[in-house]
């Protein structure tokens, strides 16, 4: 791709898949028997929320939330709502869908939020975890697909400087030292 930065591949399009297969027979164990409202966490997460939920075979609504905490940069800053879920969460079941789970500050708030809001329970799924120490107290996703170490990764979603979310696969930067 023109203007691709130095990277390599972590996880190709085909492990990507697998691993999305594999989280979809898990969800489906745990949830199919309740209606659920997925809510997907925008932008990272809506292609991994578009392959997830073509192979959910259970009622389900859908919907979205668009929070930030990085503002197109490598740093993160304070959470900021930008857009809140069109649903009503009272007496829901939330599924909630992102594409990564770093130190867990953004899901861990989404979630509390969303009990705050009225909803029965949330159920978090995401696709990558990045194993390291910084985690929040308390808060895990109920469902990871992969784990990586802590790199800067981006694709499939997940952005470098707002750019490269339309990759197939999940590359890590290259920095000089690498």
């Amino acid at each position: 791709m023109s203007g691709l930065p130095a990277s390599r591949v972590l996880f190709t399009r085909e492990q990507i898949t697998e691993s999305v297969s594999g989280l979809a027979e898990a969800v489906t164990e745990r949830c199919r028997s309740n209606e659920w409202l997925a809510i997907c966490v925008m932008h990272g997460g809506l292609i991994f929320a578009g392959e997830l939920l073509q192979r959910l075979p259970f009622r389900l609504k859908q919907d979205f939330v668009r929070v930030t905490r990085y503002h197109e940069s490598d740093t993160a800053g304070d959470l900021q709502w930008v857009v809140d879920p069109e649903s009503d969460l009272a007496g829901k079941h939330v599924l909630l869908i992102d594409d990564i789970f770093d130190e867990g500050y953004t899901l861990s708030m989404i979630t509390a939020e969303f009990l705050r809001r009225g909803a029965v329970s949330v159920v978090c799924v995401v696709l990558l975890e990045k194993n390291h120490t910084r985690k929040v107290d308390g808060y895990r996703p109920d469902f990871v697909g992969l784990t990586c170490e802590d790199e800067y990764v981006f694709g499939y979603g997940m952005d470098l400087e707002g750019y490269w979310r339309n990759l197939p696969e999940i590359r890590v930067r290259l920095t000089d030292g690498s």
